[in-house]
């Protein structure tokens, strides 16, 4: 009997851990499904595709036309909305629906990820591998994206009636929740996460943190460029129409709608977002190899700054190739990875969250 008792931690501590590895890899399986998502959502606003099913049908949309008068059905209710009239008036069946499928492929995939996140939920809470604490955390990113999901008919809605496109505001709201979905899922996974170093001092913290925030920001930014076309003019670089601080950047009435409503103000604060971002990253690399030398902070910082590089660098080869959708597409990519390692990096530098016993013991 003492043996029995002398080896219940070493076995409540592996069965913990068994649990909290089955639930780290559910987690990284959501974060596939959500970059792909994004990256779909990211071609169907590239290839003028979000507008191509003007309805929403959470069941019955899943299925998509089957025959031609179906077709029919679908392409006679675009043709009633002001993108067809006002900018592709005279569009065959066959062009339709190449941008219908992007559409509903977008649509499928977050109707998936509802799916692959609230379906094994269920299975790990009903087995109790769900430790407590968790519950509420994962609660809350599930909750996040049914938001997620009326968001986008919003964003949707804004382009049936009275615009050819939808409105950059709720475009770029509907990007940034989606990265904002994604960093809440990394925050968990990699807080469950074995940790082979203490946890790094408040400063190296704080720091890592702000880097996730300058990045999802920057998402916002490049929501609101993406809405506008912003990315399609002033396509050189360093300057900016000529010079390294462009004219007329404060034309609109009142000041406040050019950060929002002008192509040339939004492109030029989404430079300044990366430069940002850049320096930032320069920074927390080289303080957090000057104070934690040789550690896992301080190589995940150096790892960081180079993804950083490398997306600037996509970014002004994206702006001096005037957008084309592979290039576009990289860098939308690229920004979600840059804020996944971000975003563990920053919940790497605090430790991993406690196991069950150890709280049992602390209580």
């Amino acid at each position: 009997m003492a043996a029995i008792s002398a080896a219940a931690p070493y076995v409540a501590r592996a069965r913990d851990l068994h649990n909290r590895a089955l639930v780290r890899g559910w987690l990284y399986a959501v974060l596939l499904v959500l970059f792909a998502l994004v990256l779909v959502g990211g071609a169907t606003r590239l290839t003028e595709s979000g507008l191509s099913i003007t309805e929403w049908q959470p069941i019955h949309g899943v299925i998509p036309p089957l025959n031609d008068a179906e077709w029919q059905e679908e392409f006679q209710r675009y043709q009633q909305i002001p993108q067809y009239t006002e900018l592709h008036k005279g569009m065959s069946v066959e062009a339709f629906k190449s941008i219908f499928w992007w559409e509903w492929a977008h649509r499928i995939l977050a109707r998936s990820v509802g799916l692959v996140f609230a379906l094994p939920l269920l299975v790990l809470w009903a087995t109790r591998r769900i430790e407590r604490g968790l519950g509420p955390k994962l609660v809350g990113i599930l909750l996040l994206g049914g938001l997620q999901g009326a968001i986008g008919w919003w964003m949707v809605a804004s382009g049936l009636v009275d615009r050819v496109s939808v409105s950059q505001y709720r475009l770029a709201t509907h990007l940034t929740l989606a990265a904002l979905i994604f960093t809440a899922t990394m925050v968990v996974a990699r807080g469950l996460a074995p940790h082979s170093e203490p946890a790094a001092d408040r400063s190296t913290q704080r720091l890592a943190g702000f880097i996730v925030l300058l990045a999802l920001v920057q998402i916002y930014l490049g929501g609101l460029v993406a809405g506008l076309d912003a990315g399609l003019s002033y396509n050189t670089w360093p300057l900016m129409d000529g010079k390294i601080i462009p004219g007329d950047l404060l034309i609109l009435e009142p000041a406040w709608r050019n950060f929002f409503e002008s192509p040339k103000t939004v492109q030029f604060i989404h430079r300044l977002g990366a430069y940002t971002v850049f320096t930032v990253a320069l920074w927390h690399m080289v303080a957090t190899r000057m104070r934690l030398p040789g550690s896992t902070h301080a190589r995940r910082a150096t790892l960081l700054f180079g993804l950083v590089l490398v997306q600037a660098s996509i970014g002004i080869g994206t702006l001096l190739m005037h957008v084309p959708l592979h290039m576009a597409l990289t860098h939308q990519g690229f920004a979600l990875i840059v804020l996944g390692l971000a975003t563990a990096h920053w919940r790497g530098t605090k430790g991993a969250y406690p196991l069950p016993q150890e709280i049992a013991l602390r209580s």
